[in-house]
């Protein structure tokens, strides 16, 4: 027998009318068999469980009978751990009130059983919320205490931490067009930033739209073409904070989506994807961080214009995770917690050296966090490696469907995620193209739990990015100061060198070397690992359409119009 016990109180009503009488007659309920209904009372609602046949009918007459009389009933909240079947507890008395308020409860119940089948929600609803920017080990879940998270701590606690979790490309339109396709960047279309996808291709929307789902999405879009892409765009998600006029200073309006919720029935299954605009740049002057205490990645130079920065992003990651806990409390006050499968990611790593642009873990390993009340084993971690192309095979999975295969390059995660698996892929890969003029970058990688393999097709070609090329609030002030220090600093030169001279072929002990400092590709020691992740970065390319002759660049994507945001 299962008690409905949460927050509230249980009567249980035995097959006997008689005998369900003479307990309220002498103030002792008792938990019966699963012949028996459970309602449970709480603040907001009640919760019955279905009858033994032929119950129903005889109760209410039997009761009305009886009315007029007050009696003294047992209220008390059920311990939880009183689950067996055909097991006797005795609830003591603490609350006085009618049979008749008993009565009208019942008649509530039986109504709501009654109708239950046409309303009650037959799917999960789900939503995605997608950082902008973000790498993983960004926040205090992930181990940087220096960062205030307090909502990604939250919602650790609740649900289940991915560990190993990876983008499909180090850059916004192709790691999102990827996770709108389940399919890898050349093989969808979208391989440089700002490209299109190819006409045809099955996305997002129209798959969970197919399952009955309501579609929408709220804030960055950056995907296109738009009609293939036929989500519900959220209005008035998309705004720009007071005094502020650049494209980049775009944020996430949380209130839209608290109004969606206020408005969309929650009995009608929901599929919301929620994208922020933080903590890509531009950042925010800083709020409350002390620069010189914080600690920095081992692949950054240490400079003053740096510590102040970094202050900076991470006031603005602290602003997403306010807005990560500002949904969740929406989803909480308008009654879809209970029945939503939660789950919070990012689009790629953040804008720093080494870190965007790039197939390092900085690039392309993101936080990954999801929960599912009842579902999801709350405080887990797993070490499950999954790729964002994932995510779509997964929702389908949990909406119901069946995801083909043969159309899609991810897989479903879904028995990881409900405790059933601790593995899933045994390597993952990812792509990159580059960034229109700031960043020709070609490059492919093969990422396993023990190594990294890096395929840079086009090694001739200098590293650059915003953050080399850009304006100071791109990175380029902070870089001036790693430049400066270049001039003096032997190692800092080193640093430098390495940034933008990329080898043809680099190899990595991610297990030893988790930043990636060393490159092991010309280490004999290594020839069979390396030679045995080239042929599979080889075969994936083939098998993802690629021409093994051909460098494919930017200005090969496809381009076209192309929203940021709305």
């Amino acid at each position: 027998m299962r008690f409905f016990a949460r927050g509230g109180f249980v009567f249980h009503f035995r097959r006997s009318v008689t005998a369900c009488y003479n307990a309220a007659k002498t103030g002792h309920f008792r938990t019966f068999s699963d012949s028996a209904p459970a309602i449970q009372f709480s603040k907001n609602r009640a919760k019955k469980r279905a009858p033994a046949a032929g119950a129903e009918p005889h109760i209410i007459p039997f009761l009305a009978e009886k009315c007029g009389e007050n009696l003294n009933v047992s209220r008390s909240v059920v311990d939880p751990s009183h689950r067996a079947c055909n097991s006797v507890r005795t609830l003591k008395v603490v609350a006085k009130i009618s049979l008749a308020a008993l009565i009208g409860a019942w008649c509530m119940m039986v109504e709501s059983h009654a109708s239950g089948a046409a309303t009650s929600p037959s799917k999960p609803h789900i939503v995605l919320f997608i950082a902008d920017d973000f790498s993983w080990n960004d926040s205090a879940p992930y181990g940087n205490w220096d960062v205030r998270t307090p909502n990604l701590e939250q919602l650790t606690i609740d649900g289940m931490k991915f560990n190993f979790a990876f983008a499909a490309s180090p850059t916004c339109t192709p790691s999102r067009s990827a996770m709108y396709t389940g399919l890898y960047p050349m093989r969808n279309g979208a391989h440089a930033n700002h490209s299109l996808i190819k006409d045809g291709i099955k996305t997002l929307p129209v798959y969970m739209k197919e399952l009955g789902y309501r579609v929408v999405i709220a804030g960055k879009t950056h995907i296109g073409p738009r009609e293939e892409f036929p989500f519900e765009y959220l209005p008035n998600s998309n705004i720009m904070p007071p005094g502020k006029h650049a494209l980049l200073w775009t944020d996430l309006n949380t209130k839209a989506v608290d109004e969606l919720l206020s408005k969309h029935d929650v009995n009608q299954p929901l599929c919301l994807i929620v994208c922020a605009h933080s903590p890509h740049v531009y950042w925010p002057d800083n709020d409350g961080y002390n620069p010189a205490s914080l600690k920095l990645p081992p692949s950054f130079l240490d400079t003053t214009l740096t510590r102040y920065e970094r202050a900076k992003y991470y006031t603005d990651v602290t602003w997403m995770d306010k807005q990560v806990g500002e949904v969740r409390a929406s989803l909480a006050k308008h009654g879809f917690s209970n029945n939503t499968l939660f789950m919070f990611t990012a689009d790629q790593g953040a804008q720093w050296p080494f870190e965007k642009w790039t197939l390092y873990d900085g690039g392309i390993r993101v936080p990954l966090i999801a929960s599912y009340p009842d579902h999801i084993k709350p405080g887990t971690t797993s070490n499950a490696m999954i790729s964002l192309v994932d995510l779509l095979p997964t929702m389908i999975r949990a909406g119901g469907g069946s995801p083909r295969t043969d159309d899609l390059d991810g897989r479903d995660f879904l028995p990881v995620l409900l405790g059933q698996s601790d593995h899933f892929h045994d390597e993952i890969y990812a792509a990159h193209t580059g960034d229109k003029e700031m960043n020709h970058a070609p490059m492919r990688c093969i990422r396993t739990s023990k190594f990294k393999y890096i395929h840079n097709l086009a090694p001739q070609i200098r590293y650059t990015t915003h953050i080399s090329e850009g304006e100071d609030r791109d990175g380029r002030g902070y870089w001036a100061s790693w430049l400066r220090l270049a001039e003096t600093d032997p190692a800092a030169q080193k640093v430098i060198d390495r940034f933008h001279n990329l080898p043809a072929e680099q190899l990595f002990d991610v297990e030893k070397d988790p930043y990636e400092l060393k490159n092991l590709a010309q280490d004999p020691q290594y020839k069979k690992t390396l030679e045995e992740l080239r042929e599979k970065v080889n075969a994936w390319r083939l098998q993802q359409g690629e021409d093994l002759n051909k460098v494919p660049m930017p200005e090969d994507a496809r381009t076209g119009e192309l929203k940021y945001a709305g």
